[in-house]
C-alpha cells in the first residue's frame, strides 16, 4: 500500500486482513511505528547492498556507502510521493529523534564507523556517536530540503554533503 502511494489507515488495514483492530495494534503498535517499520524494511536492504557493493575501506569507503544510500533515497519515487502527500507527517516519521527510522539509521551508521575503526582504516577526529548523528542529519537536510527549507533536493547538494562527511571523518576535501 505504501509503495503505491496509498494512505495507510489502521482500521482499514485491520478489516482488509480480517483481524481485529486490537490485534493489529498489538502487532504493529501505532501508525507511526508501522510506517517506520515499512521505511526501515526498505532502508536496511539498501544499506546492506551498499555495504556489499562498495569497494575500499576507511574514509573513501564510508563516503561511497553514504553517497550510494543517499543518492538512491533521493531518487526513490515512493518516498518523494510520501513527502509531498503530507510533508509535516513525513518529516516527523523520517527525522524526529523519537522516530524508529532515525534511531535505527543513526545506529546503523555508527556500526559502519565502528567497523572501520576496528579494522584500523578510520581514525575520526570526534566521538563516533556524535559523528554518526551529524552524518545522518546532514543527509536529512539534503534529502528532505523540500520540506525543511522549501527547495527541491538536488544531487549537487548531496555531493556537498559527501564532501562535508569526508571532512568530518578526517579526510581531505
Amino acid at each position: 500500500m505504501w509503495l503505491k502511494g496509498e494512505r495507510i489507515h489502521l482500521a482499514s488495514l485491520a478489516d482488509e486482513l480480517a483481524i481485529g483492530r486490537a490485534t493489529l495494534f498489538r502487532w504493529v503498535g501505532n501508525k507511526d511505528l508501522l510506517i517506520g517499520e515499512i521505511l526501515w524494511s526498505l532502508y536496511d536492504p539498501l544499506r546492506q547492498d551498499a555495504l556489499a557493493r562498495t569497494p575500499g575501506e576507511g574514509v573513501d569507503y564510508v563516503v561511497a556507502v553514504y553517497r550510494y544510500i543517499n543518492s538512491t533515497i533521493l531518487h526513490f519515487e515512493p518516498l518523494r510521493r510520501f513527502i509531498h502527500q503530507d510533508p509535516e507527517y513525513a518529516l516527523k516519521i523520517l527525522t524526529s529523534s523519537q522516530s524508529l527510522l532515525h534511531r535505527r539509521t543513526v545506529a546503523a551508521n555508527t556500526e559502519l564507523l565502528r567497523s572501520q575503526v576496528a579494522r584500523g582504516t578510520l581514525d575520526p577526529p570526534m566521538n563516533l556517536d556524535s559523528l554518526s548523528y551529524f552524518m545522518v542529519r546532514l543527509a536529512e537536510s539534503c534529502l528532505y530540503s523540500d520540506i525543511i527549507g522549501g527547495r527541491e533536493p538536488r544531487d549537487e547538494e548531496l555531493e556537498d554533503a559527501c564532501t562535508a562527511v569526508r571532512i568530518l571523518l578526517g579526510g581531505q576535501a
